[in-house]
């Protein structure tokens, strides 16, 4: 399992960023529209490919930029602040119980 992740992280890395975020809103798009679907599925694989390449890349350049400009302590950048918008390393808030709507298939009516 591990050399598998593994090998798909080379493949990931082996790719050009901004093509990947070219296809980010048809990706996000398709994922918007719930439908329980294997191409649901993989459109939001794709769509997470997509989000982690960008945020490897930021956080790449982030302690980058540490190594070649050393900040104040009070003056260093936070690396949350270098996530997209909705990501945090902040521990998550108290979480609320919800409620879990099964999915049914329409029972077959007959004409």
């Amino acid at each position: 399992m591990e050399s598998l992740l593994l090998k798909l992280a080379r493949q990931l890395d082996s790719l050009d960023e901004a093509s990947l975020s070219s296809l980010w809103n048809k990706y996000a798009e398709i994922t918007s529209r719930f439908e329980p679907t294997k191409r649901w599925e993989h459109a939001c694989l794709v769509l997470s490919f997509i989000t982690a390449k960008h945020m490897k890349n930021r956080l790449f350049n982030y302690y980058w930029a540490q190594q070649q400009t050393p900040y104040a302590p009070d003056q260093e950048p936070q690396p949350q602040d270098i996530f997209a918008q909705g990501f945090t390393l902040e521990e998550p808030k108290e979480r609320k119980p919800c409620r879990v709507i099964p999915f049914k298939l329409p029972e077959n009516k007959e004409k």
